[in-house]
């Protein structure tokens, strides 16, 4: 076993035959202080260089001195990997004036959403710790194919994320929905402030991504003070040197809110990203919010599971003759530690079908449900993660 180690990260090569290699990182920090929601894009983060195959990509949150920090306090509302590539006659100046208008193009994932719409190839949020992102072998997400980037630009990977201070707040879990009245927000927010769609917010946004902004305060209890302390991502990531072993998959996020519509042959893609669950009057009847949504380009089922909020029930994925896909479960905390947070939502399931056994076809219309107790939310979320492989070597498919 090979130890590299320095003041950022670890890396080890682990020591079995197929040859995963794995390293620690710590992402650039960011302050907190009670109340505040920070809103960050992180450029040019530490990632694993050449023609690899990632086999696994898991966050958490920590504090200057390594400990995870629990969702109680700091919340993960999300954390999005999203790859870019970088003109290198314009390094330098990207790196001193974070101005992203030039020198970048942005690679988002398979699809499904409309432009750049839910871009990144990894990104969960409070069910982090308890979420399993590993690709079974011999399937690997294929990055850093010296063939395939644009000549005179570099691959770069960069993180947004979104926590939330919760320490000392009126309401903690109204403050991770993003709700709307327990934030100081300024008072012309809803004249200046503009939705998925490019236009204004309506009066009656509630909550949800648009009143969680960088530097605004969830509202605090009378007399609350506390110190400021600097967080930071600790990101692990597990992957192969590319050879022809490896198969290569493809990564789609499907979300529960895409009003798909059609221009001939042609689907076009509305995903709103969230979505609020209207307050009810002792329905106990769980609130469904389905998307039937086409798949231009299939392949066969390797890894399915969803990024939610807390309240999920469920959230299952089937196919266009009904069949069930793929149905993803939550785990909610029991405890007071770092992933076991009583209340919260850490941890959702993940499916791993045997390969082969499940194809989804060309041009297939999947139907999406994501399910929460039927109890007002804002912000709720359906994101549904898929890893398609479009081939498969052929001793899986003789196994079926």
């Amino acid at each position: 076993m090979m130890l590299l180690f320095d003041t950022t990260q670890s890396v080890v090569l682990e020591p079995d035959e197929n040859q995963i290699k794995s390293a620690t990182f710590l992402s650039e920090n960011f302050e907190v202080g009670p109340g505040k929601i920070v809103v960050k894009t992180l450029l040019d983060i530490d990632f694993p260089r050449g023609h690899i195959g990632v086999k696994s990509f898991d966050v958490e949150v920590v504090d200057e001195d390594g400990n995870s920090v629990p969702l109680y306090e700091t919340y993960l509302h999300h954390w999005f990997a999203v790859k870019y590539i970088e003109n290198i006659t314009m390094s330098q100046y990207i790196t001193q004036s974070h101005d992203l208008r030039n020198g970048i193009e942005f690679e988002r994932n398979d699809g499904a959403c409309q432009g750049f719409l839910l871009p990144h190839y990894w990104g969960l949020g409070a069910e982090s710790r308890g979420t399993s992102s590993n690709l079974p072998d011999p399937f690997a997400v294929e990055l850093g194919n010296p063939t395939k980037i644009k000549h005179g630009f570099k691959e770069k990977w960069l993180f947004s994320i979104m926590v939330i201070d919760t320490r000392g707040t009126q309401d903690k879990k109204g403050c991770t929905k993003c709700r709307c009245k327990l934030m100081n927000l300024p008072k012309d927010f809803y004249n200046v402030t503009t939705g998925i769609n490019g236009q204004l917010l309506p009066r009656n946004y509630k909550g949800g991504l648009f009143c969680c902004q960088d530097n605004v305060q969830c509202k605090l209890r009378n007399g609350i003070r506390g110190p400021t302390r600097k967080l930071s991502l600790r990101y692990k990531i597990k992957w192969v040197d590319w050879d022809e072993h490896q198969v290569p998959l493809k990564f789609y996020i499907l979300d529960s809110t895409d009003r798909v519509r059609s221009n001939g042959s042609t689907p076009i893609h509305d995903c709103q990203a969230e979505y609020t669950i209207p307050r009810n009057h002792n329905n106990d009847i769980p609130h469904v919010k389905k998307a039937n949504i086409p798949m231009t380009k299939g392949g066969y089922l390797i890894y399915g599971t969803s990024h939610m909020h807390t309240g999920v029930v469920n959230v299952t994925l089937y196919g266009q003759n009904g069949r069930v896909l793929c149905t993803s479960n939550p785990k909610y905390g029991t405890g007071k530690e770092a992933g076991n947070e009583k209340g919260y939502l850490v941890g959702m399931s993940v499916c791993y079908p045997k390969p082969g056994s499940i194809k989804i076809e060309d041009g297939e219309i999947l139907t999406l449900e994501s399910v929460y107790e039927n109890k007002f939310r804002t912000g709720a979320m359906g994101h549904f993660y898929i890893y398609l492989a479009e081939q498969i070597p052929n001793k899986y498919l003789k196994e079926i």
